[in-house]
């Protein structure tokens, strides 16, 4: 199955390649806030999981949902192939009718759309994919840290809310962090089923980021070695033109001497 297909199944494609200019450069400037919208999802479904409740938090279940409804409006206005655009993200669709924040409230199934919530913010990291490939591709060891950064702190999360022996996102970025380095201090450990799978995935995943990051300092010290070297061809290459223009210039002030040295030479 190819990456495109995978994204077909799940719902969540975004703009197809094909379609227009506007359309995908509208698409690629939602990108940052969904970025935002999904680590807010992320921290509201750990508080809520863990019965902590915020003042703001309908506040801001509003301002999601509206925020889901204006970008499938937009982005289904803008498209040329609206059917298609809608069939290949279903998912927000999926989004709006069930996330609607009333029903939050009123629904028997609370813990149900809880855990759809978390299925909502992985479908959005899923989506982000593939601008998150493109950054990485290009060797920018800022951007490398920061992604690694922001993954630490994702796994924090996500473990702090479904693992019993790690009580507070804190404790959950530390493990996090000493895991996706391979160190495993050991002084917190995982205890349930789905906090293993996560740190089994976090050990995969920190060896790609830490192997990006060791190849992009290398990167960054090979191209220093030859900035320096090219720096010094092209500085030697100046020397030479500028002599080169020197003759140049002598020759047109004085040709009769230089006619004559000619001659000389013959």
């Amino acid at each position: 199955m190819t990456d495109k297909h995978f994204h077909n199944w799940i719902g969540l494609t975004g703009v197809d390649d094909s379609e227009n200019a506007r359309a995908r450069q509208w698409a690629k400037r939602l990108e940052i806030p969904l970025l935002f919208v999904a680590l807010w999802i992320l921290v509201s479904w750990y508080w809520e999981s863990t019965k902590h409740a915020l003042p703001f938090t309908d506040q801001l279940n509003w301002s999601l949902w509206l925020f889901f409804v204006v970008e499938t409006s937009l982005l289904t206005w803008l498209v040329d192939d609206k059917a298609r655009y809608l069939k290949n993200n279903w998912l927000n669709l999926v989004i709006i009718l069930c996330g609607i924040p009333v029903l939050w409230l009123q629904s028997p199934y609370i813990g149900v759309l809880r855990s759809l919530r978390l299925l909502i913010f992985l479908g959005l990291m899923l989506q982000l994919s593939r601008s998150v490939r493109t950054v990485l591709s290009r060797n920018h060891l800022g951007a490398t840290l920061f992604v690694s950064l922001l993954f630490i702190i994702i796994a924090g999360y996500l473990i702090a809310g479904v693992d019993p022996n790690i009580s507070s996102p804190a404790d959950g970025i530390w493990w996090a962090w000493v895991t996706a380095t391979t160190v495993g201090y050991g002084d917190i450990v995982p205890v349930s089923p789905a906090g293993r799978i996560l740190g089994g995935f976090l050990i995969l995943l920190g060896i790609g980021l830490f192997s990006m990051i060791t190849a992009n300092i290398s990167v960054f010290f090979i191209t220093k070695s030859k900035e320096a070297f090219y720096k010094e061809r092209l500085s030697n290459i100046e020397d030479k033109l500028e002599r080169i223009e020197q003759l140049l210039s002598q020759e047109k002030a004085n040709p009769a001497q230089t006619s004559g040295s000619k001659d000389k030479l013959d």
